[in-house]
């Protein structure tokens, strides 16, 4: 493989195992990061000539390198991703008696550009990087050698992927995926949409927040806002809330919803709001709406570091406006998961948010992605789910 070569000081990071290197660190006078082919492994040596690790390469992009192993001459090859993808699974069989999960991570599981979702013996995969995607064939060898499966699908139209300069596209590579399947999480029925659905199908990143969120639920009135295929709203449905009503800008979102709440309860509780959730949210407070317990689990407002400041503003509104809809002590659930939002900033939109609707908050819960969803603790850029579970007082 040849040398990547960095320059002075720029190796600290990444000795401290953060996977990502960027152009501007690399010394391209020794190393001309051009010369690589995108995909291609390489050597990571530091400024006094050391091997540091492997990587792959892609000479298109921002984050130039993406770090595989301490190991400098163990590049990108199908026996390193067997062991990888062998290690998550391993850990995932531990933790859920069903196998419904994100089987892997990322760099979460040490797998940079790599996602995969399981459902039962359906695979679903997302490649978002050029060193990943030239592995493709051997990737999917590995999944059948390991698990057998009936069908991988590879959901390959993520946003970021022509960021590496690669097409989008969505491929059946073995079998056939339908397109809806059932899927059973904390006790609680979906169907899912798997090819027309967001991302690779399902949230997976939210079950222990769904669960936590319909402990408050028996008995309410819940408001699921930003409610997708209705996940925070049918676990309430699931615990015996009195009503739920769903509230989103997607009408399949909503009808999805609807489906997904009579596979679980009695479809009479149900009520759906169609329309873009801080508008709705506002003429919902206006009619004089009121909930016991709400969860708002927006998109991610801030998807670049730019759009702080715009993102920011439109957190701190739908709060506040949850936190007008909520009773007298009632339970507002808040998630974000922007990466560039972190669980302090979110504490703190939550702090403003209440000053500006007059009420009095005690945080009861904070909550986290699953643990499917490993985090790597030298890449905060891992830890991208929070959520606040908060008690709201009104007097």
């Amino acid at each position: 493989m040849k040398q990547l070569i960095l320059k002075k000081g720029e190796d600290r990071r990444i000795r401290l195992g953060h996977l990502w290197i960027f152009s501007n660190e690399v010394d391209t006078q020794k190393s001309p990061i051009k010369e690589f082919e995108p995909g291609e492994s390489a050597v990571i040596v530091n400024a006094q000539g050391r091997p540091i690790g492997s990587a792959y390469v892609n000479p298109n992009s921002l984050i130039c390198a993406r770090m595989i192993s301490t190991r400098p001459h163990e590049g990108l090859t199908e026996a390193l991703l067997d062991k990888r993808i062998s290690q998550a699974l391993t850990l995932r069989e531990s933790m859920f008696d069903r196998p419904f999960y994100r089987m892997v991570f990322a760099e979460g599981d040490f797998l940079p550009g790599l996602v995969i979702d399981r459902y039962d013996d359906l695979l679903v995969v997302q490649l978002t990087t050029a060193g990943m995607e030239k592995m493709k064939d051997q990737i999917t060898s590995v999944l059948c050698n390991i698990l057998r499966p009936k069908a991988i699908l590879y959901r390959n139209d993520s946003a970021n992927r022509p960021l590496e300069g690669l097409d989008r596209y969505v491929e059946q590579a073995v079998g056939t995926v339908p397109a809806k399947i059932a899927i059973e999480e904390n006790g609680v029925k979906f169907e899912v949409p798997m090819i027309e659905g967001q991302k690779t199908g399902w949230f997976y990143d939210q079950r222990t927040n769904r669960r936590d969120f319909a402990s408050f639920c028996k008995g309410k009135r819940v408001l699921d806002a930003f409610c997708y295929a209705g996940s925070f709203g049918c676990n309430a449905v699931k615990a015996g809330a009195k009503e739920v009503t769903f509230l989103d800008a997607s009408k399949i979102a909503l009808d999805a919803a609807v489906h997904n709440a009579g596979l679980n309860g009695s479809p009479d509780k149900v009520d759906t709001v169609y329309g873009d959730a801080l508008d709705t949210l506002q003429e919902l407070k206006d009619s004089g709406a009121q909930f016991d317990t709400i969860c708002v689990d927006p998109p991610a407002f801030i998807k670049r570091k730019k759009a702080f400041k715009e993102g920011l503003s439109a957190y701190q509104r739908v709060n506040k406006l949850a936190m007008d809809l909520v009773v007298d002590g009632g339970i507002v659930t808040s998630c974000s998961c922007s990466q560039h939002l972190s669980a302090q900033d979110l504490n703190r939109v939550l702090l403003h948010a209440a000053s500006k609707s007059k009420t009095r908050i005690q945080t009861l819960i904070q909550g986290h992605q699953g643990p499917d969803h490993p985090v790597h603790p030298a890449m905060p850029e891992t830890h991208y789910l929070k959520s606040y579970t908060v008690r709201v007082f009104k007097s």
